[in-house]
């Protein structure tokens, strides 16, 4: 997993899963953070889950959570803005 710094938060990819069962963070795959979603990916619906997922777990506000591209891929580079230590920390810690 590749998890970039960056000055005003991290870096990193994320694979989504869309129409699942249930929404969870599964963990690595590769360089990438696997993520299942309940929605569909239609109208952004799967990328909005995504966020508020990722937002919970990394315990951060939605709003500091960026899909920066791939929004109408599976594969996503995201970017979460904060301090870069503790969000490093906390992702480390969550994973």
């Amino acid at each position: 997993m590749k998890v970039e710094k960056i000055q005003d938060g991290i870096r990193f990819k994320v694979k989504v899963q869309p129409k699942a069962s249930c929404s969870e963070v599964v963990g690595f795959q590769g360089e990438h953070l696997k993520v299942k979603v309940t929605a569909p990916p239609v109208r952004g619906q799967a990328n909005k889950e995504c966020v508020k997922l990722l937002s919970e777990w990394l315990g951060v506000k939605t709003s500091q959570v960026e899909i920066e591209r791939g929004g109408g891929s599976r594969i996503k580079k995201v970017k979460v803005k904060g301090d870069p230590k503790n969000l490093m920390d906390k992702f480390i810690n969550s994973t």
